[in-house]
């Protein structure tokens, strides 16, 4: 068994911050395991431009923004292991891990990163009619057989919900020279962001067809075309007699992201049900002792450059833990989403709070001309007023150890939305 100050599960945008972040906060003892054969993650394979204007105040490719992280662990000489996949975490950090080059190893780390990252929404889960023909494949699926295979999934093409890379393939689809016919949205709202809807699918002429769904899949052993309806914006329910037929013979599914918390759960970590990830405290620790988590496995992140923020945090505070200098939380207050608030991170803050932090979420709907509020009890402790929050865009709220001053006897925080949902 190998010992290991500080073991990070998980080499993309996440694992790759948190790696720096704790060698520069002083830790030497650093491994990496990776399940893929090369380090970045999901960053690969985006290929568009867009990353990196907050953190490097540059515009840079996936590859670009993934290899600046790459070479300062190169520089660093932090050992990173790929082609490496943890089959196991126990409550007292065991991590046990299966590679072809090493057979199966344990390691016993004093701390432990979780940043596996997320995965895309399968068809299966939709429960759509029709037949398992080929041809639909998920955006992130399509994605790789574009950028990085250099082989083009279809020419006639569909896609169903709205989130960033389905967005983002509609363009890379037409680049490529096949006609996309519609990208189909459930919702009465976009989930992906406003710059994306403007640039992949107005600049090119894709309508994007709000409370719709898919209703069919035609084809047998290739799909041949979908029928999409209009769907009740309050039942989500198709409306009879609205139906269309699109010939088509490539769908492309892009309904969402699940954090990957199948190893945060063996570790015996308690899970939010509002984002699917570990519940954590200020200092992004779960309820496991010891045991961080960031990126897009503790919550779906909107920017790759918050994903490398919050997971800098994650590997400082893991080095702390480790050098016994984080302080142990006696009581905390626990983070309620209010109105209009979906998945408030970090679930639980410090009554012996000492420094700001940030809390982030995603807004329920769409709202106009909005507050986001912060209560402490049943004192407003703060406010920010927004001109349009939309379930795309992530809000980020700085809360400070003043707040926990305005109402000392509160048990809870809530963060609230004040505004008429559009």
């Amino acid at each position: 068994m190998r010992n290991v100050d500080i073991l990070i599960i998980g080499g993309g945008p996440a694992g790759l911050a948190a790696a720096v972040s704790a060698y520069e906060a002083g830790a030497r003892n650093i491994l990496i395991l990776e399940r893929e054969e090369n380090l970045g993650g999901i960053l690969k394979q985006c290929i568009h431009n867009g990353f990196g204007l907050h953190t490097f105040k540059e515009e840079l490719t996936g590859p670009e923004y993934a290899q600046r992280y790459i070479d300062k662990v190169l520089e660093y000489g932090i050992p990173a292991q790929c082609d490496t996949m943890v089959i196991n975490i126990t409550p007292d950090k065991v991590v046990t891990a299966v590679s072809r080059g090493a057979g199966l190893e344990h390691f016993q780390a004093k701390s432990i990163i979780l940043a596996m990252g997320c995965r895309e929404r399968p068809r299966g889960s939709l429960a759509t009619p029709g037949w398992r023909c080929s041809g639909i494949y998920t955006a992130g699926t399509a994605q790789k057989f574009t950028n990085l295979k250099g082989m083009m999934p279809g020419k006639r093409v569909v896609i169903l919900g709205s989130g960033d890379i389905g967005l983002i393939m509609a363009r890379r689809m037409t680049f490529l020279g096949a006609k996309v016919l519609a990208c189909v949205e459930l919702m009465p709202f976009s989930a992906g962001l406003k710059r994306n809807i403007v640039q992949c699918l107005d600049d090119y002429n894709i309508p994007l067809l709000l409370s719709h769904t898919v209703t069919d899949i035609a084809g047998k052993e290739r799909l041949e075309g979908v029928t999409v309806a209009k769907v009740d914006p309050k039942t989500l329910k198709p409306i009879p007699g609205t139906e269309e037929y699109y010939e088509c013979d490539t769908l492309l599914l892009s309904v969402g992201l699940i954090p990957e918390n199948e190893l945060t759960t063996m570790a015996g970590v308690q899970i939010s049900p509002a984002t699917n990830g570990a519940e954590v405290n200020e200092n992004l620790q779960t309820s496991v002792d010891g045991i961080f988590s960031c990126g897009n496995v503790l919550h779906v992140h909107d920017l790759v450059d918050f994903v490398s923020e919050e997971s800098a945090k994650a590997g400082a505070n893991a080095y702390q833990y480790v050098q016994g200098q984080l302080p142990e939380e006696e009581e905390t207050l626990e983070v309620v989403n209010g109105f209009g608030v979906s998945g408030a991170v970090p679930q639980h803050i410090s009554r012996k709070l000492d420094e700001p932090i940030t809390i982030m979420f995603r807004p329920r709907g769409v709202f106009k001309d909005a507050k986001v509020c912060i209560d402490v009890g049943d004192v407003q402790a703060a406010e920010k007023k927004s001109r349009i929050l939309t379930p795309g865009e992530m809000v980020t709220l700085k809360f400070t150890p003043e707040y926990l001053q305005k109402n000392a006897s509160a048990d809870k925080i809530t963060v609230r939305v004040e505004a008429q949902q559009s």
